[in-house]
């Protein structure tokens, strides 16, 4: 956006003060700038920024000791995947900073492609979480997608989030709050021609609340995990997949060797500083095998 939209946007989420910041053109407060927007005096919010970093934790990580993360693209497929079920879950969502303060309503619109013996269906689940600037979400293990199919050439995941703070919004986001939409969404093996119309309403939601008053996106991302052996790509297997936003720069350099995840508290923490926590909005995301009788 233009700094004076920006600034009218973030005075509609009660931002007041970073509002007056790029009205005035002031510099920036701390930070360096990431290149956005020559003209914003503010470039160092954690929720300005289109980047994202990708890292793996195995599914052994109860040891006790901080465990290691690595890029998605250094994990090794496990090709019994291929054509099996798999349950994906929300494990973590950490908000370090969204656009205004105080307690943020979270829509997520979560896709995949779910491998039919048939053909392939596109599908997206829409649920809410809520959580205070600087704090984790009360959320461990939540079902999204039960009993996704894997195809030959893997599984395709998007996610795009929506800070919502538009109260006729968030009361009319009070359904999915219902015991049927916190049970995920469960996914046969034949096609359910329903699918499609409840995916197409899910997507629409999410896209008009995002152009409304006082909402605005956040994160916005595509992980595809596969078989293959391109170093460049991120191979599928069972675990935790992290997903960071970060600003563009740190993209390139943003070595997991220095972070760690903490099996005691659920936190991403810095190896050299086991306190520190990331300064960037992230989510973890986790895939088991589905068991056959399911």
């Amino acid at each position: 956006m233009d700094p004076n939209q920006a600034a009218a946007k973030l005075r509609e989420l009660n931002d007041v003060a970073t509002a007056d910041q790029l009205e005035a053109g002031a510099e920036p407060v701390r930070g360096i700038s990431f290149g956005l927007h020559p003209r914003w005096p503010i470039q160092d919010r954690a929720w300005q920024h289109t980047g994202h970093a990708f890292g793996y934790v195995p599914p052994d990580a109860t040891a006790n000791r901080l465990v290691r993360i690595q890029h998605a693209g250094l994990v090794k497929a496990d090709a019994s995947l291929n054509s099996a079920r798999v349950k994906i879950t929300l494990d973590r969502l950490r908000v370090a900073e969204y656009p205004g303060g105080g307690t943020h309503l979270i829509l997520f619109d979560f896709y995949a492609q779910n491998q039919t013996h048939a053909s392939v269906e596109h599908v997206h689940f829409t649920t809410t979480f809520r959580a205070r600037q600087g704090e984790q979400a009360s959320v461990l293990g939540y079902p999204i997608f039960v009993g996704l199919r894997v195809g030959d050439e893997g599984v395709a995941l998007k996610c795009f989030t929506v800070n919502v703070k538009n109260e006729d919004d968030t009361s009319l986001l009070g359904f999915l709050d219902s015991d049927l939409f916190r049970a995920g969404l469960r996914l046969a093996s034949t096609v359910q021609p329903a699918l499609a119309t409840l995916s197409g309403m899910a997507v629409g939601l999410t896209k008009s609340l995002a152009a409304r008053r006082q909402n605005v996106a956040v994160q916005d991302f595509f992980l595809g995990l596969d078989f293959s052996s391109v170093a460049t790509r991120g191979r599928l297997a069972e675990g935790s997949y992290i997903v960071l936003q970060v600003p563009e720069t740190m993209v390139s350099i943003w070595d997991w060797r220095d972070w760690g995840y903490n099996p005691w508290t659920g936190h991403l923490v810095r190896r050299a500083s086991p306190n520190e926590l990331p300064p960037y909005n992230y989510l973890i995301l986790g895939v088991s095998r589905l068991a056959e009788s399911t």
